[in-house]
């Protein structure tokens, strides 16, 4: 393990309690909500509520975390978030369970800024692209794992709340304990988004049906393998491979498109997730199983990929000391594509069956598709030298964008 790495074990180490608890949480609260009454549209909107309470926290929590601090603030979010899992247990009622998703995400969007900044306080100009990759791996990684939790499930439907809540509660253990100083926010003042769009029409189209399609698989693709009969195990299974493929993806994708024209790479990305998302339908429709276990990690890898390509495109038309207020926008816009597009998607679904949330995705992935095209005739390509080298970002809270090694260089004194 390199030395930087070590050196905020204890902080990554709280980041995987709390993927893997959230993780957990985002696909029992689909698998519950699919056995009752509620609906497939009650998934998309409780799905919808989280991301607007991810986003109200990116723009908000930072008032809280300077007013207190970095390891108070992390202790108040971090309880809230347990004591809110653990809430779901008393009552299967969509509308309780919507506020507690909003709740959530706002705790969740503070934790995220506190361990991103503390990230940002420990990198240097050398170091921060192996702390970024470290977190990147760490935030995917126990997601997808996390998934399999869901073998751990009870008659009483109570176990799983609560072993989400332990996790969650343990992340505090690592982070108090840290001898890592707090740092100062950075300041991620982000664009607003139609400057963004004027210096990268694609990218800004590109991110916010990303943050659509994404949003979808998280909160509704444990209700298509419910309805696919997959039981438990094998839905938890399907979730996995879904997010493990995402993370396994965006790296040589990624490579590929700093050797190319990146909108070129974008539309081929696009248009093969639009076909993928068809072959997905077909194979629900004869109902091959295995099929789409074999399909969903390279469903998962093209659909998170999405986002950091066109953060990438983006950030080849802006200086390099915008970087970070442009990485700011596009979070934002990737996060309202997030808000809207799962009670979109679980319409569809509700309306032509589980296969609509392939068909909403695929139909996604085809406007951008068509809209890259447009686009590549309307503005010449930036020379393959003139690109900035790509470097997958989470779509977490802005804070994180300072963490990017093509971003603008730390002075020496914040070295």
């Amino acid at each position: 393990m390199p030395m930087v790495v070590r050196s905020v074990a204890s902080l990554l180490l709280g980041v995987a309690f709390l993927m893997l608890g959230n993780g957990a949480l985002s696909t029992v609260i689909g698998l519950r909500l699919a056995a009752t009454d509620s609906g497939t549209t009650a998934v998309g909107m409780i799905t919808a509520a989280y991301y607007a309470g991810l986003t109200l926290g990116s723009l908000f929590a930072h008032r809280i975390i300077t007013r207190v601090g970095h390891i108070r603030s992390f202790a108040a979010f971090a309880s809230v978030v347990s004591v809110a899992a653990l809430s779901h247990a008393l009552f299967v009622d969509a509308s309780l369970w919507a506020v507690l998703r909003l709740t959530q995400g706002f705790c969740m969007a503070g934790l995220y800024m506190c361990i991103e900044s503390w990230l940002n306080g420990t990198a240097t100009n050398e170091s921060r692209g192996q702390l970024l990759s470290a977190y990147m791996v760490t935030l995917y990684g126990a997601s997808g794992v996390g998934q399999q939790l869901l073998r751990l499930d009870d008659e009483t439907g109570i176990r799983l709340f609560m072993i989400v809540s332990i996790l969650l509660t343990l992340a505090l253990v690592p982070v108090a304990l840290t001898r890592t100083t707090p740092p100062q926010l950075p300041d991620v003042s982000s664009f607003g988004i139609r400057r963004l769009y004027q210096s990268s029409p694609l990218g800004v189209a590109g991110v916010f049906i990303s943050g659509a399609i994404t949003g979808s698989i998280y909160g509704l693709a444990p209700v298509f393998g419910a309805a696919s009969g997959f039981g438990v195990s094998g839905t938890a299974l399907f979730m996995s491979v879904l997010i493990l493929g995402g993370m396994a993806l965006q790296w040589p994708l990624g490579r590929l498109s700093d050797r190319f024209d990146r909108r070129s790479v974008i539309i081929g990305l696009t248009a093969a997730l639009s076909l993928i998302s068809v072959c997905m339908i077909a194979a629900a429709g004869m109902n091959q199983q295995l099929a789409l276990m074999l399909v969903a990690p390279l469903f998962g890898g093209l659909s998170f990929t999405i986002y950091p390509i066109c953060a990438a495109h983006t950030n080849d038309y802006v200086r390099r000391e915008d970087m970070v207020s442009a990485s700011g926008g596009l979070i934002l816009s990737n996060s309202v594509g997030a808000i809207i597009g799962p009670p979109v998607a679980s319409a569809l679904m509700t309306t032509t069956g589980p296969t609509g949330l392939f068909a909403f995705i695929g139909g996604g992935a085809l406007c951008a598709t068509i809209f890259g095209l447009w686009r590549s005739r309307v503005r010449p390509p930036l020379p393959a030298e003139e690109q900035a080298a790509f470097r997958p970002l989470p779509q977490t809270t802005p804070t994180v964008s300072p963490l990017d090694p093509m971003g603008p260089l730390k002075t020496s004194k914040e070295d």
